[in-house]
């Protein structure tokens, strides 16, 4: 049963077509994460965690404990690994539900060891390297005395090294080089210091399509496994298919006059009398307030002009000329309809935003409808 008239529509098996795709691109041996933080980006981290094992995926990638601790709850078996290092209030939690969490200080290290050495465990821990991005993780340069001294930590096994990038959807760029650089010092320096990096990971989706340098050990791959293009420069390489579109049906439709006025603060006027028709969604639900009166809708096949304010649960479009449609037909603002298409990127430009943000948004409230 339906209780909305706007909703977001998952195809699993675009996911997987794009997994596959992605997988092509590795050599053979080389590891592939599916990250699905942020209830995989909208689209539903159970149903896509599933997928993309089936699809290949070696490991699960996710941002926080309670992600992870959820897909155990959901009886995936799978390694699940945090991709920041969690509190240590969470040790307990990791310990029992065999989760591999990022390690950035000594000090949550050395509490992980000392818990998992008590209990008679082993406990597994990926070392986050900073190689310029400066959000989390041990400087590049400091990182081979670090491993060096988690190495002597009973209790503690570190099964991989990694780092993140800052620019790899900018081909050519220098600091992405340079971070590339650093990486591969700091392995180095690790293996100097008489220490196993383990899995070795930087490539995110940027960098998976566009630098096979990057591979190493195990590839990482979040928004590209949705069909979403970090960068123009990816079209060239991978064809990618989206796997959400965004719907809704029309709920309201109204003649209005020339000069009147629409939504909040009156902030567009029709300029000719004008057919109007109100959506039932609204910055609530993933369309930012910030692409009012910029971004299109596609009804009947047709681009069409959001106009007014967004507002929380509910915005206008104007039907272009001709543009029969009634109360209860289709509407699409991310999606293909007919010969049309609008993608993530495009919503997202218009509200000044990136596509990655947008899905987040629109998988919070909306019902999602899983194909």
């Amino acid at each position: 049963m339906h209780l909305r008239d706007a909703w977001v529509e998952v195809d699993l098996s675009a996911i997987s077509r794009n997994i596959r795709a992605l997988k092509a691109l590795l050599a053979p041996g080389v590891g592939f994460m599916a990250v699905v933080k942020a209830d995989a980006y909208g689209h539903g981290a159970e149903v896509v965690t599933r997928t993309a094992l089936s699809a290949g995926a070696d490991r699960i990638g996710v941002a926080t404990a309670e992600e992870a601790i959820a897909l155990r709850a959901a009886g995936v078996h799978s390694p699940i690994q945090l991709l920041s290092e969690p509190p240590r209030s969470a040790i307990d939690e990791l310990l029992q539900h065999a989760i591999i969490p990022a390690v950035t200080t000594f000090e949550f290290a050395s509490s992980l060891a000392r818990i998992a050495d008590a209990r008679g465990l082993e406990a597994l821990c990926h070392l986050k390297v900073d190689t310029g991005m400066n959000r989390i993780g041990v400087r590049h340069d400091e990182a081979p005395l670090f491993a060096r001294e988690m190495a002597s930590l009973p209790g503690l096994r570190l099964e991989g090294v990694f780092t993140h990038f800052a620019t790899a959807d900018v081909p050519g760029d220098w600091d992405f080089a340079r971070q590339v650089d650093r990486f591969e010092e700091a392995v180095v320096g690790i293996r100097s210091e008489g220490v196993d990096p383990g899995i070795v990971h930087a490539a995110n989706s940027p960098a998976t399509i566009l630098s096979p340098r990057t591979h190493l050990s195990m590839v990482r791959c979040g928004l590209a496994m949705y069909g979403m293009h970090p960068c123009g420069t990816t079209r060239e390489v991978v064809d990618l298919t989206p796997a959400m579109s965004v719907k809704a049906r029309i709920t309201l439709k109204k003649r209005i006059n020339i000069g009147d006025g629409v939504s909040y603060g009156l902030t567009w006027r029709a300029a000719e009398p004008s057919n109007l028709v109100t959506l039932p969604l609204g910055y609530a639900d993933g369309v930012h307030r910030a692409a009012s009166n910029t971004m299109e809708v596609l009804i009947g096949g047709k681009r069409c002009q959001q106009v007014g304010r967004v507002c929380m649960d509910q915005l206008m479009v104007v039907l272009s000329r001709g543009n029969s449609a009634e109360v209860g037909d289709e509407v699409v603002l991310v999606g293909r309809q007919g010969a049309e298409e609008i993608e993530m990127g495009e919503l997202a430009e218009a509200a000044g935003s990136i596509n990655y943000e947008l899905a987040c948004s629109f998988g919070m409230r909306l019902p999602r409808r899983i194909t």
